[in-house]
């Protein structure tokens, strides 16, 4: 008798399998072909199972699931040559696993009515954590102390959460987990955003490591949202399984066109678009963003020329972005089949400024504020001439208020000016105030709300605003002078949950 290593039986037993669905009991077995074997609980739509050439890659408590867990549902499956597609089905969504003959993905498309009652429309695939140890570090919270609500964790001095992970929608196209020779990667290509919302620059869980490696596809949360849920088909996207290596985000998923995939719309009933911009500051990368109730797009602009992805036929709000601060718009109509054209140009105020703070471009950085990593948050007074990294990210009525500008003004410089106070973000309507040697200013309407925790989850990206505060002739004077800003709100909080803004920039002209 001849005895195999385990190692060329896991190969042989691969190399053996044969592409295809099967049933055991009340599951479903769906063969790649390739080395991946998933398993799917034919009464909620669960996965319990996913081996990997040998490997489990599956939490054996928790499973990988559509928002919560769909609790029950109906699961059905076709297979057409090399296609596999399982359809899980509720009485608002459908959901879709596809399985291609030779590949270790699995591709996905979400169709949603309405929001689930059963949470947030997400896709959460919950890992072996022994098999795939390494996610987002800021992310792993295993073993941590909650320092703000129940999603924010402290270890050894640093802040940690599920939050941490979110990369910009317009730059996560690839995330997920490794181990030893094996990897796990949520891959959302081209228009895979198309029907969630926020925009290019928002930012949702991409990981969390407890006793499970969770590694998500956040469709649409209320996680600092600064629009309305959109509905209809989110995707394509995938679950990738390689040998570690990270997949690239292009993936092909032209085949879907021929699935018959509820409310999935072909590339050839869409359009495109292609176009100019000018008037931005040059060094700020620059993005054009589409919106409208039905779907968003975006397109990075390059030397004042930009070409925008298939998009569906309707009229869209088109954005020029600086940075991430909106700084002109249009709009366009988009036709089955044709390429339309806009010609968009900046047209944000730009005042010649005797000092600024900052650049108007809407982005600042991301660490929860009491992170011993963290410099002393003040409050602090900030001489005109000093390094702008010194100026606070963000204020916050119960812990750096107020911050102090001094200034030395020429008599050229004085007179009727204004202070300009950008801001990306806001909590609890907090919004500045300021205080111009013995003038004071009137309180500016409350910004918008946003319903969510910002700054300290990590997230810069609310709604940005504009407050100019007028000075009147005689309040500023040659030699010193003093501008203060303070946190103006209706509500009230304790330390970095008490109101709050997020500065962008602050310029006087």
């Amino acid at each position: 008798m001849i005895f195999l290593p385990l190692v060329l039986l896991a190969y042989l037993s691969s190399a053996l399998a044969e592409f295809g669905v099967t049933t055991d009991g009340n599951n479903l077995l769906v063969d790649s072909g390739a080395g991946l074997v998933t398993t799917i609980n034919m009464e909620n739509g669960d996965i319990t199972s996913l081996d990997f050439n040998g490997k489990q890659l599956q939490d054996s408590s928790k499973f990988t699931q559509l928002s919560s867990g769909l609790g029950s549902a109906s699961v059905s499956h076709t297979v057409d040559s090399d296609i596999a597609v399982i359809t899980i089905k509720t009485d608002t969504i459908t959901h879709y696993y596809i399985v291609r003959s030779g590949e270790n993905s699995l591709y996905m498309g979400t169709h949603a009515s309405e929001e689930p009652e059963v949470g947030e429309l997400r896709l959460i695939a919950r890992l072996n954590k022994d098999n795939l140890p390494n996610g987002t570090p800021e992310s792993d919270v295993e073993g941590g102390e909650v320092i703000e609500g129940e999603d924010v964790f402290l270890i050894d001095g640093q802040t940690r959460s599920k939050f941490y992970s979110s990369v910009r929608f317009i730059e996560d196209q690839v995330h997920g987990a490794t181990g030893d020779g094996v990897g796990a990667f949520m891959i959302i290509p081209g228009t895979g955003y198309e029907k969630s919302s926020g925009g290019p620059f928002h930012r949702d869980i991409d990981n969390q490591g407890t006793s499970q490696q969770e590694v998500y596809f956040y469709m649409n949360s209320n996680h600092e949202q600064t629009e309305q849920f959109r509905t209809g088909f989110f995707g394509p996207y995938a679950l990738a399984f390689t040998d570690g290596t990270k997949p690239s985000g292009d993936l092909d998923t032209s085949f879907f066109d021929d699935l018959g995939l509820e409310g999935y719309v072909p590339a050839s009933d869409r359009g495109t678009v292609t176009g100019t911009y000018s008037g931005t500051l040059s060094g700020l990368p620059v993005t054009i963003g589409f919106a409208n109730n039905a779907a968003q797009y975006w397109a990075s602009g390059s030397s004042g020329e930009f070409s925008g992805p298939r998009m569906k036929p309707g009229t869209y709000d088109v954005t020029l972005y600086q940075g991430e601060l909106e700084a002109g718009s249009s709009s366009v109509t988009i036709s089955e089949g044709n390429t339309a054209k806009v010609d968009l140009k900046a047209d944000l105020d730009k005042p010649d400024t005797i000092w600024s703070i900052g650049t108007p471009d809407g982005r600042i950085e991301s660490m929860h504020p009491s992170d011993s990593r963290m410099s002393d948050w003040g409050p602090l007074t900030f001489t005109i001439g000093d390094d702008h990294r010194e100026f606070p990210m963000a204020q916050f009525q119960d812990v750096n208020d107020p911050t102090t500008i001094t200034w030395t003004a020429s008599s050229e410089e004085i007179g009727a000016r204004t202070l300009r106070i950008r801001t990306t973000s806001a909590f609890a309507s907090g919004r500045p105030q300021i205080t111009v040697n013995d003038y004071k200013s009137d309180v500016p309407p409350a910004p918008t709300k946003v319903d969510s925790r910002g700054v300290t989850r990590g997230t810069w990206r609310g709604l940005n605003q504009v407050y100019d505060f007028d000075i009147p002739e005689n309040t500023l004077k040659a030699g010193e002078n003093t501008i203060t800003i303070s946190v103006a709100s209706g509500s009230s909080g304790d330390g970095f949950l008490s109101p709050n803004f997020v500065y962008d920039s602050v310029e006087l002209f």
